[in-house]
């Protein structure tokens, strides 16, 4: 994370993995290929915040609800880490609206046959379940499609403003998204062989 000035306010760089909750007039910004940021406010208490997240990257069951598998427990805790985070600034989480973001196919792969869902696919079932289940109101989105996203989330009046990135920029993202996928490989597998004394 970090933040720069633009004009009179700052703006602050979130990336995977990341959340940022402020009451203040800021932008947050992010990058999204597969990944979906997750933009929620509070407009009677003034509180507003965005995450950017990725399921893991598993064989992902037809007959399980998204939110409900082993992949729904990242989006999850990405957005309690919001949520949380936004109420102990001052939020309530009766008041909260969604802007959601991301979710595109810049891998262009399956994991297997053409009738399975893609990540970007997965990614973008999983918030339309989550913001469903928690009542939260999705007031307007961008997408899948093939493209990724440049988002910013202005905190004077909860304007989103997205820019699609061209090829040249999805081809880096693609890479990055790779690398960011084989850490977490890494890290699970780290974790399972790890031995106990």
């Amino acid at each position: 994370m970090k933040a720069l000035p633009v004009k009179n306010l700052q703006r602050v760089i979130i990336d995977p993995g990341e959340y940022y909750v402020s009451a203040k007039p800021e932008v947050i910004s992010t990058l999204l290929g597969s990944c979906v940021a997750a933009c929620l406010f509070d407009p009677v208490n003034r509180v507003f915040g965005m995450n950017h997240f990725l399921l893991a990257y598993r064989q992902y069951s037809q007959h399980i609800p998204i939110i409900q598998s082993e992949e729904g427990r990242y989006g999850i805790y990405a957005m309690e880490l919001l949520i949380n985070g936004m109420m102990k600034r001052g939020a309530s989480r009766s008041n909260l609206n969604a802007k959601c973001f991301g979710g595109a196919n810049v891998l262009r792969v399956r994991e297997g046959s053409q009738h399975e869902r893609t990540v970007g696919d997965v990614n973008v079932e999983f918030i339309k379940a989550f913001l469903a289940n928690e009542k939260i109101p999705l007031i307007s989105s961008s997408l899948g499609g093939m493209h990724g996203r440049n988002v910013h989330f202005v905190g004077t009046d909860y304007s989103v403003y997205i820019k699609k990135i061209g090829e040249s920029q999805d081809r880096l993202l693609e890479k990055q998204e790779r690398r960011y996928w084989q850490h977490i490989a890494e890290h699970e597998q780290s974790k399972n062989t790890a031995e106990f004394w």
